[in-house]
């Protein structure tokens, strides 16, 4: 009787620890995670047999965003394809190339997103960001569109061969 007790009361613990540790993961995908592009990009540069292996990680905030992101990757791997293959060897020796390339990739992926989700920005908008470019302090404020909770993108590897 007393090993029946024993194994009941392990058995209904663990249990109790599982669904405890499954709360947490939960919390979790409502907050702040990393989402991995794969598999990792592999492209041609502008000069015959040289390439760019490259992995990248999105910085995102709130499970809705995950969601959008998962659903539009195709049309967000499309965007990224063509920013990193239009490049020479020679564009991407230093950091700020590197930094500049990663800050383009950025606003790709907020302009993808908010596309699929049907919010283009407005004449007046991109007049505000042409004029914001020019002050490099100031950030575009992205709150307001779909792609809000897609906050940065991290190059995790970066290969030029």
């Amino acid at each position: 009787m007393r090993l029946f007790i024993l194994l009941f009361s392990l058995l209904v613990m663990s249990n109790f620890t599982f669904a405890n540790e499954g709360g947490g993961e939960g919390e979790a995908k409502g907050g702040p995670s990393y989402l991995e592009i794969a598999p990792k990009f592999v492209v041609n540069l502008l000069e015959p047999k040289k390439y760019l292996s490259i992995n990248v990680q999105l910085f995102i905030d709130g499970a809705a965003t995950e969601g959008a992101i998962k659903k539009h990757m195709p049309a967000i791997k499309h965007e990224l394809i063509m920013l990193f293959s239009d490049r020479s060897i020679d564009s991407l020796q230093t950091m700020e190339q590197r930094e500049a390339m990663r800050q383009q990739a950025i606003e790709i992926i907020h302009k993808t997103i908010d596309k699929a989700e049907g919010v283009e920005e407005t004449e007046e908008g991109a007049e505000h960001a042409a004029a914001d470019a020019h002050k490099k302090s100031k950030e575009k404020d992205y709150s307001h569109l779909p792609s809000a909770g897609f906050k940065d993108a991290f190059f995790t590897e970066f290969l030029l061969q």
